[in-house]
């Protein structure tokens, strides 16, 4: 049987398919990076803390540091009255002791001098010949950060697999890390093929077309955490195509995506190929759009397979690709879209046994979201991709979803 149409006589479910792809994919090895260059790269090791934050008990305002037991009883009616015996710069280790009846001027993220249990506010005293009035008690511990309080030492702060956030950054700075260990950003090959395309710039005339998948590929991979090591746009030729995987896969890249070419057309040569070079593991699935979707192995890495339609190129890759680069980078696999329930404003009609992608509007009325399907003539229209918000799934166990229904929606 000719390899082109072996799968599309038995669809693979896409539970099934991505299964298969994810027995497949190795994880990439780690390095450090300087934390500057860390966000969002994965962390390929748990964080934890070296030592207390704060590391020592610190004022949480600016005031004087005193025994809370000598306020007790201090009222506007009585007053008491406390000699300061200095001050102590924030930044600056005290040197001085907090005695009975005494206190130190210190402000806010300054170490608690000795002796001293709490801080009164500047505002709650009044200052005069090198001595201050207090005229409301103080409970131990008041308007003072306690050491540990924050973070403990030994703490598991950041965990393995986790995406570094610029929040994650400052904390590793404020312990003093200058650099974290990451897995590898996987390198990807995109490579584009159809004897119609012609770059952004050219003439365009007769059935030629400009090669949109090329450029939204580069800023999906580049969105997913990925870089681009190598780019071609190719002719339907056989004997090309073939060198330009051969090259890929021979290269420093992690991951090769081939868009156009992967159906059962006559010139569609990339599953004779990836089939010559290595093993097909998947090619036909049951979704729409995407249908022709497919992926192998050659030489122990990924090849995908994808639709030269854009809108079924970016359902291949939601479903694929990015679940294929988290655990490539040691992530753990999840929707990285955030999700919100919509009601549904008409009927989407689908069929048993395959899974379905649907396009949709989102718009909110009287606190209330509600998604309306694009009617859209085809997988090839990329304006049903910038005029909508997000997608529906509608599982292979239904039949549709009928209006009104509550669905969820993920967000692009």
């Amino acid at each position: 049987m000719d390899v082109r149409k072996k799968g599309f006589y038995r669809r693979t479910q896409v539970n099934d398919a991505l299964d298969i792809l994810l027995g497949k994919v190795k994880i990439l090895k780690t390095g450090e990076v300087e934390i500057n260059d860390s966000l969002n790269r994965i962390l390929a090791e748990d964080i934890a803390a070296p030592f207390d934050i704060p590391h020592f008990d610190r004022s949480a305002v600016d005031g004087y540091a005193v025994r809370a037991e000598n306020t007790f009883g201090a009222s506007q009616a009585n007053p008491l009255h406390f000699k300061v015996a200095g001050s102590v710069p924030i930044g600056k280790v005290p040197g001085i002791k907090v005695n009975d009846f005494g206190a130190v001027k210190i402000m806010t993220g300054t170490q608690i001098p000795a002796g001293a249990n709490s801080v009164v506010m500047f505002e709650y005293t009044k200052e005069s010949n090198n001595k201050i009035e207090i005229v409301k008690p103080l409970s131990p511990g008041k308007n003072v950060s306690s050491r540990g309080e924050d973070i403990k030492k030994g703490e598991i702060l950041l965990e393995r697999g986790a995406a570094v956030t610029p929040q994650d950054i400052g904390m590793m700075a404020s312990f003093g890390m200058a650099k974290v260990r990451v897995y590898k950003k996987p390198s990807v090959a995109v490579i584009c093929t159809g004897d119609e395309l012609i770059s952004p710039g050219e003439k365009l005339e007769g059935g030629k077309i400009f090669n949109s998948n090329l450029f939204m590929l580069i800023s999906i991979v580049s969105k997913y955490n990925g870089t681009v090591g190598k780019k071609y746009t190719l002719k339907d030729d056989y004997n090309l195509i073939k060198e330009k995987i051969s090259e890929s896969v021979n290269s420093n890249c992690d991951l090769i995506l081939v868009t156009g070419g992967t159906s059962a057309g006559e010139r569609d040569f990339v599953p004779g190929i990836v089939a010559e070079l290595g093993e097909i593991l998947v090619h036909g699935i049951s979704m729409r759009p995407g249908m022709p979707t497919g992926f192998g192995v050659i030489n122990n890495k990924i090849i995908f397979m994808l639709p030269g339609n854009p809108a079924a190129v970016f359902a291949a890759y939601e479903m694929f690709v990015v679940p294929a680069m988290q655990k490539m980078q040691g992530a753990k696999i999840k929707n990285p879209h955030g999700v919100i329930e919509c009601t549904l404003k008409r009927k989407i009609p689908s069929g048993m046994g395959r899974m379905d992608f649907v396009r949709v509007r989102v718009e909110k009325i009287n606190d209330e979201f509600f998604a309306e399907p694009i009617r859209s003539g085809g997988s090839g229209l990329i304006s049903s991709l910038v005029k909508t918000q997000g997608f529906i799934i509608v599982p292979e166990n239904l039949e549709g979803i009928d209006a009104r229904e509550k669905v969820k929606v993920n967000l692009y």
